[in-house]
C-alpha cells in the first residue's frame, strides 16, 4: 500500500440528489498515478473524472456507495441474457483514448437525449476529451458497431486487477438494445477473458434513478467504510 497526499474540496450542490450538499476528497495534483497506484485507489472506493481522482466525503450524506462485480461469480439474469442475445450481432473494437469526431457527435446526441438540462450537454470537444481521457491512465475507448455503424462507446480503464467502467454513451435511437446494460455485460466477459477478478462500476446511489441499473448485477460488492460487503439478489445497499 502506497500513501499519497489527499485534499478536501469545497462543498457544492450535489449533482445526483436534489437539495443535498456534496464534498469530495481528491488525490493531490502532481501525484504520478501509475497503474498500481490507480488500481489501489479504485480498490479503495475512488473514481475519476478526467485526471481528477476523487471519493465523496459529504458532510451529511453517505448515499454514494462504490460497487464492483466479482467476475467469476456473476451469472446474468433472464433480462440480461436477453440483452446479450439482442446485441450478439455487434462487433467491439478497441480504439485509443483520443479525440474522434464521430465519438464526439455520438456523445452529444446521447447527452442531449439523456441529460438535456445539464451543462454537459453543451460540452466542447476539449470538455469531452478532458472528461473521458486520463493523461496517466491506461484507458481504452471500446466501439460497439453494427455493420460498421457506431452505436456506443464504452470508456474503460485497465487496472492491474480489473476493469473500471468510466463512462458509456450510445445512440439514443437504439433504446430497445439496452446498450448501457450490454456494455457492462461485455466488460464482465472481457475481464473474464483477461483473467481479471473485478469490474468496478463506480458509485451506486439508491435514490438516483439513473444509477438504479447497477443494482441489477448480482452478486455485487459494495464498499462500506473500509471493507467490501457482498450483496446477493434482493439485498439492499447497507448504510
Amino acid at each position: 500500500m502506497k500513501s499519497i497526499p489527499l485534499y478536501l474540496g469545497y462543498e457544492h450542490a450535489c449533482d445526483y440528489l436534489s437539495g443535498n450538499r456534496a464534498r469530495m476528497v481528491y488525490a493531490a495534483p502532481g501525484v504520478t498515478l501509475d497503474k498500481p497506484l490507480y488500481t489501489q485507489l479504485i480498490a479503495n472506493g475512488f473514481r475519476r473524472s478526467g485526471d481528477l481522482v476523487y471519493r465523496p466525503s459529504c458532510p451529511e450524506c453517505s448515499a454514494c456507495i462504490p460497487v464492483r462485480l466479482p467476475v467469476n461469480e456473476f451469472k446474468p439474469n433472464r433480462a440480461q441474457r436477453r440483452v446479450m442475445k439482442t446485441n450478439s450481432d455487434l462487433t467491439v473494437v478497441l480504439k485509443p483514448a483520443i479525440f474522434e469526431a464521430r465519438h464526439y457527435r455520438l456523445y452529444l446526441r446521447y447527452l442531449r437525449s439523456r441529460h438535456a438540462d445539464g451543462r454537459m450537454a453543451e460540452s466542447s470537444p476539449e470538455d469531452y476529451i478532458r472528461f473521458l481521457n486520463s493523461g496517466g491512465g491506461d484507458t481504452g475507448f471500446y466501439e460497439f458497431l453494427e455493420d460498421g455503424d457506431l452505436l456506443a462507446v464504452a470508456v474503460v480503464d485497465h487496472l492491474d486487477e480489473g476493469l473500471s467502467a468510466v463512462y458509456t454513451f450510445y445512440d439514443p435511437d437504439k433504446k430497445p438494445r439496452s446498450l448501457g446494460t450490454f456494455a457492462v455485460l461485455w466488460q464482465i466477459g472481457e475481464a473474464r477473458r483477461r483473467e481479471l477478478p473485478w469490474v468496478y462500476l463506480g458509485f451506486w446511489i439508491s435514490g438516483c434513478r439513473k444509477m438504479a441499473y447497477k443494482g441489477t448485477f448480482r452478486p455485487l460488492q459494495a464498499r462500506i467504510g473500509s471493507r467490501w460487503v457482498r450483496l446477493d439478489k434482493g439485498d439492499n445497499v447497507p448504510t
